[in-house]
């Protein structure tokens, strides 16, 4: 986690609690640049292993323009989501490497919900979504990266 001074005008996009010991900064200080998330089914690899626990990075903008000049981008667009999620997702379960070829062979469920947090963590800078209770009407904020509530 990388911190940075400057409070919301220079960009400070997450108040999630930082991990590293009390310095004088206020949490309104930490930039998250690394999401972790836990896939709804999971990554099943040719061993037949079940890879769920991943950490997704924010994308820089060259991550966006370097789909754009592979010939499978240009020959079906729709191959962007999978060359742009294997560019940012930086670990999942015990695989040595994320490729397209990984995001390639995903549940549809799973690459439905990458496309989410990638959404959520480059557009809105956080996984936190406020819901109601349907039972007792109570609103609480859940992380949708899969992290327990208080964590960041």
């Amino acid at each position: 986690m990388q911190r940075i001074r400057g409070g919301a005008a220079a960009g400070i996009v997450d108040d999630a609690p930082a991990r590293e010991p009390d310095t004088g900064w206020n949490d309104r200080d930490v930039l998250r640049t690394e999401f972790g998330f836990e896939l709804p089914r999971g990554y099943v690899d040719r061993d037949g292993v079940v890879h769920r626990s991943g950490v997704m990075r924010l994308a820089t903008a060259r991550d966006e323009l370097l789909p754009l000049y592979d010939a499978r981008v240009q020959e079906n667009p729709a191959y962007t989501t999978v060359v742009l999620l294997g560019r940012v997702i930086t670990s999942l379960g015990t695989l040595p490497a994320v490729s397209s070829d990984v995001v390639e062979h995903m549940f549809a469920s799973d690459v439905a919900f990458l496309q989410d947090l990638y959404r959520r963590i480059n557009a809105e800078g956080h996984t936190r979504i406020a819901v109601t209770c349907p039972e007792c009407s109570h609103r609480v904020t859940v992380d949708l990266a899969g992290g327990r509530l208080g964590e960041s």
